[in-house]
């Protein structure tokens, strides 16, 4: 046992369960390549001003769960705890939103951090894939990214997850409804922190999932009731595209999402096999987050879809990926002039795109012979001294378990052949 261990509620991701995880990340990002979405990186910390504003004073992400930290220059930093308010920043910060083509479609992947009580699919730290489309405002393009989502979950094979949509309103319409919302609120019994979040964003008591909270909501007032001409036109579009492209969704108006950016269009991807932990994914629209980290008007829409969530999701739905093996040959040699030989071989087949490997440490026929049915190769190369005086070397197909004779410099146009 080592003296240090991962720190509690983070996990490690090791061979051969980090492949799943590789899958996941390739899956859902292959549509977004296919849709004109660039990648795009950010730091790992950001100001701390950053996500208050962005994200919310009154969230817990702000209030109880980020990680923060004070430079020896005296500078607040956060570790980011959600990857929207650090990808616009960086879209604002390199001007990419003046290239005169937009959306700027933008795709990450990365690692985030909340300071939360671990449990299973809720960890401290903890991946995702986000895309976000800048600049626009669009219906379709809500519509687009609604499917982009449910092709990548479906092509990882998923199939019992739901959507749920809603819309949230705008500045014009949503001002009356919180006015409204605040009213009935101040009414019930409830502590006084959440008491404090009625009066700074009251559609978080919505999201309370305390069920002597949500039992106080029953006759609270619906937004829907509230939405301005637009807010419903734009809304109902929405809906319209998604069943036009047979994409299955549910209405909730109860959908609020934890976030005080998002407006309009809002979104959760849940898995009904993951327990109390069921979001494996979400998102919408945020056409003022821009102007609120000091940006211009810029109408946008995005989502993240959880890594380690759909991973748990896929082991729920009992999915196995087809995960290709890592190496396609391995090379055991026999004595010293066959470790020099091969390891050329190896080198060179590396090189013309084959996945090889090698036995290393000099081990014996049987052991080397086991590390190769391990490493799931599907032809083994072996050499002894006779072959090499022959020139030769045995090439077995794993899978068959025929053995033949080949020459040493036609091994790799060999392997080429028959690899494809």
């Amino acid at each position: 046992m080592s003296t240090f261990q991962a720190p509690k509620g983070t996990y490690d991701l090791t061979p051969p369960d980090s492949a799943k995880f590789l899958a996941v990340r390739e899956a859902i990002s292959a549509p977004l390549r296919d849709s004109g979405y660039g990648y795009i990186e950010t730091p790992g910390f950001e100001d701390v001003e950053l996500f208050a504003r962005g994200v919310g004073e009154s969230t817990d992400i702000v209030t109880k769960e980020m990680y923060t930290l004070t430079t020896k220059g005296g500078a607040e930093l956060a570790l980011r705890p959600e990857g929207t308010a650090s990808v616009l920043r960086a879209t604002l910060e390199a001007n990419l939103h003046k290239a005169g083509n937009l959306p700027v479609k933008l795709w990450y992947s990365g690692s985030y951090y909340r300071y939360e009580r671990p449990q299973k699919g809720r960890y401290r730290h903890f991946s995702q894939v986000g895309a976000e489309a800048i600049g626009t405002e669009d219906p379709v393009l809500d519509a687009e990214l609604i499917i982009l989502a449910d092709q990548a979950y479906r092509s990882l094979g998923l199939r019992r997850f739901r959507i749920l949509l809603n819309s949230l309103g705008d500045k014009e319409c949503r001002p009356v409804y919180r006015e409204a919302l605040q009213t009935f609120l101040r009414d019930l019994d409830l502590d006084e922190e959440t008491r404090r979040r009625i009066e700074i964003n009251p559609l978080r008591v919505l999201d309370d999932k305390r069920s002597d909270v949500q039992k106080q909501l029953t006759d609270a007032p619906k937004l829907r009731d509230y939405l301005c001409d637009a807010c419903k036109a734009y809304h109902e579009e929405v809906r319209a595209l998604l069943t036009a492209a047979g994409v299955v969704y549910e209405d909730d108006e109860k959908l609020v999402r934890g976030l005080d950016y998002y407006t309009r269009t809002t979104f959760e991807f849940v898995h009904d096999g993951l327990g109390s932990q069921s979001a494996v994914g979400g998102g919408g629209r945020y056409d003022g987050l821009s102007e609120m980290i000091g940006g211009p008007a810029l109408p946008s829409v995005g989502w993240a879809l959880g890594v380690d969530r759909t991973v748990l999701a896929l082991e729920a739905e009992g999915v196995e990926l087809d995960i290709p093996a890592t190496t396609s040959v391995y090379a055991v040699p026999l004595g010293e002039e066959a470790r020099r030989a091969l390891f050329a071989v190896v080198t060179e087949l590396r090189r013309a795109g084959i996945a090889a490997d090698f036995a290393f440490g000099g081990r014996g026929l049987k052991g080397a012979m086991k590390s190769a049915n391990r490493s799931g190769a599907r032809f083994t190369l072996v050499a002894g001294e006779r072959d090499l005086a022959e020139g030769v070397v045995q090439l077995k197909d794993m899978e068959s378990g025929e053995q033949s004779a080949v020459p040493l410099a036609e091994v790799v146009a060999e392997l080429t052949t028959r690899l494809g």
